[in-house]
């Protein structure tokens, strides 16, 4: 018999409001003594393994403006498809976990990482390389969530088990990161819009 609870309930979702950077990027808010550098500020802690590569985007609105007060958070395996905190075997210098406030005059993330391996499925199928992001701004309810995967990773993305279960196949390229000439991978989320990324419900 399930029990009624009349205390405690669930609080109400809430907007991120202004205070998600104060109290997620202190030092990105320019308040120091809290904590040597913000969670998430660095993903390599040495040497790594595999390619390091550099992932930049922004996340815009409905119009196509870039939002000023995104904040973007990535998990992800580690080169060998390993990770961290989960399996014993992985890379030592890597975290997997990344958390980048939008640029306060642009919008940009950014993240300092490395191409991730490929993952199992569960019914043991191989996941294309890929990022599980979050992201919170103004006027988000609840987080969004999405993945990133590489424009130059085809002939694993076709045989991704996730990308193959989109529904609406052309939305794929929303969440394919592009290649740039300099060597980073661009990443931009549309919250809305005839260019919508694909967002799950996780």
């Amino acid at each position: 018999m399930v029990q009624s609870l009349n205390e405690l309930k669930e609080s109400p979702s809430q907007t991120a409001g202004p205070y998600v950077h104060i109290g997620c990027t202190p030092n990105f808010c320019g308040i120091g003594g809290v904590y040597p550098e913000d969670l998430g500020a660095r993903m390599k802690t040495g040497a790594v393994q595999g390619e390091e590569i550099v992932i930049t985007g922004a996340v815009h609105d409905g119009m196509g403006m870039a939002l000023k007060d995104a904040l973007v958070e990535i998990w992800q395996a580690d080169a060998a498809g390993k990770f961290p905190g989960h399996d014993a075997d992985a890379d030592a210098n890597f975290s997997g976990f990344g958390r980048s406030p939008g640029d306060m005059e642009t919008g940009r993330f950014r993240f300092d990482t490395v191409k991730p391996g490929r993952v199992r499925w569960p019914d043991g199928r191989w996941q294309a390389p890929h990022i599980s992001v979050w992201i919170v701004a103004r006027g988000i309810n609840v987080g969004l969530q999405t993945r990133i995967y590489f424009s130059d990773e085809a002939e694993a993305n076709a045989e991704d088990p996730i990308l193959a279960r989109l529904e609406h196949q052309m939305r794929v390229p929303t969440l394919m990161a592009q290649k740039q000439d300099d060597g980073t991978y661009l990443f931009d989320v549309h919250i809305q819009g005839p260019d919508e990324t694909v967002f799950f419900d996780i």
